[in-house]
């Protein structure tokens, strides 16, 4: 029989028996009082209450009048089947947006979080002076409309950074600027006017990867990845007919593999002979902790299919919501009238700033400082997790920037993270990078915020949890 504390107001204008009715009622609507609860009987709840039961008869006789409950006779009285409440009912405005990716935002980073540089190495004596001074400069500029594709001058140290370091031949107006990695990808995906095609993405893959095209209408297909990245000819099998696939080939996230030549051409093959498309993801390309990076796909292209991406997010910061794509020269026109129209790059102070980071080399010295930094904080964190998981527990490094701990299939990693971060460390979960079953139990460990000191304690407290 339900139970539902109702409290009556003597001293209110309200008759009792609608207090009754109304307390009922709202116990009904948000669920307190499941469909087919029985209600006390008349008797019961007015001994209850302390009223008379032809009260009480009043307000269950309402209740049943506007189809809130069903009288019985000597069976009782029952609350009637109610349709399920809307998923709006649960949504909160403040509530953040993918809960599975995103920590909460605006605070500090948290042990093992990922995406997030190096908070306690960054030059930011250096940086805030480069910053005040173009922030000035781009404030006392000519009050006119700035460029859509991105500040000329930061586009121009984009192509000879990329020419250099990642091996793309393009020119300034191959480049568009943009509001982070998502930006891009948004962009790419309405320049690229593929409508409800076929779309491959890498499983385990990045998810917001996977959200951004299934909101565009997109049909994705997860494709396998192993040693050599993504699986060209798995992909081919269960979705020929796809237009689109999106690679980290650099160093793939979350695994870190880079992808062999092989499959690079034979990526490259499908999609000139499907007349499909590439993004390339280049995450992490830049913080290869050991060797030379690989060049870009891009590099590779002759076709005109491979749409690079490329931010500055887990470089510089993640705050700057800075990116850039090169496109093809033959789509050059078409992206600079869709970022004018729907996507503008970001503020120009920003832009001339990391311009400026760009030409006087602080970025590429910088970029070495986290290489050595990222490798060593990497091999004590390696030290101390070998030394204290147990057998059930594998632990091993991915080529980027994370260490992967794998767990027994009958381990749940989203609950060990989301206790994980009751004691501030925030590892996430593998499982929600996947798409296919069984999905992969495992905890993918960041390295850029480690605290060596309380590192032991941190590597103890997450093998606890994960036990």
């Amino acid at each position: 029989m339900a139970v539902l504390p109702i409290r009556l107001d003597r001293a209110r204008t309200t008759p009792l028996a609608a207090q009754i009715y109304s307390a009922i009622r709202e116990g009904i609507e948000d669920g307190r009082l499941a469909s087919g609860a029985r209600l006390p009987s008349w008797q019961d709840l007015a001994a209850q209450l302390g009223v008379s039961r032809g009260t009480v008869r009043v307000a269950y006789e309402r209740l049943i009048a506007e189809q809130f409950a069903i009288g019985l006779g000597p069976a009782g009285t029952r609350v009637a089947e109610r349709p399920s409440r809307s998923p709006m009912a649960d949504w909160s405005p403040d509530a953040a947006p993918l809960p599975d990716l995103f920590y909460e935002f605006g605070n500090a980073p948290l042990v093992f979080q990922m995406g997030v540089p190096a908070q306690d190495a960054f030059p930011f004596k250096l940086w805030s002076r480069i910053l005040t001074r173009e922030t000035r400069r781009a404030a006392a500029a000519p009050v006119t409309y700035p460029d859509p594709r991105g500040d000329p001058e930061l586009r121009k140290e984009v192509a000879a950074y990329l020419g250099l370091a990642r091996g793309i031949r393009c020119n300034p107006s191959q480049v568009l600027i943009t509001g982070g990695f998502s930006g891009a990808l948004g962009l790419a995906i309405r320049g690229l006017q593929l409508g409800s095609m076929g779309a491959w993405i890498e499983d385990p893959g990045f998810p917001l990867t996977r959200t951004a095209l299934g909101l565009a209408g997109m049909a994705v297909t997860a494709v396998p990845v192993d040693a050599e990245g993504l699986n060209v000819a798995a992909g081919i099998q269960t979705a020929a007919g796809a237009k689109l696939a999106v690679v980290t080939p650099g160093q793939q996230a979350p695994l870190g593999m880079t992808m062999s030549l092989s499959r690079r051409l034979a990526l490259l093959d499908w999609a000139r002979r499907s007349d499909a498309w590439i993004i390339e993801d280049d995450y992490l390309s830049e913080l290869q902790l050991k060797g030379r990076a690989a060049p870009a796909l891009a590099s590779l292209d002759h076709g005109g299919r491979v749409l690079h991406i490329g931010s500055f997010s887990k470089t510089i910061s993640p705050s700057l919501r800075l990116g850039f794509m090169i496109v093809p020269p033959e789509l050059s026109r078409r992206f600079a009238e869709l970022a004018a129209s729907l996507a503008p790059a970001p503020a120009a102070g920003m832009q001339l700033a990391v311009a400026e980071f760009l030409r006087e080399g602080h970025y590429l010295r910088h970029l070495r400082r986290m290489k050595r930094l990222y490798a060593a904080r990497r091999e004590t964190l390696l030290r101390y997790l070998g030394e204290m998981a147990p057998d059930s527990i594998k632990v091993r490094a991915t080529a980027g920037l994370a260490v992967v701990i794998s767990l027994p299939k009958s381990a749940s990693d989203v609950d060990i993270a989301s206790r994980a971060r009751e004691f501030g460390l925030a590892p996430r979960p593998m499982s929600v990078w996947c798409m296919q079953a069984p999905r992969q139990q495992g905890l993918l460990l960041c390295v850029t915020n480690l605290n060596e000191r309380r590192l032991p304690a941190d590597c103890r407290r997450l093998l606890e949890l994960a036990r």
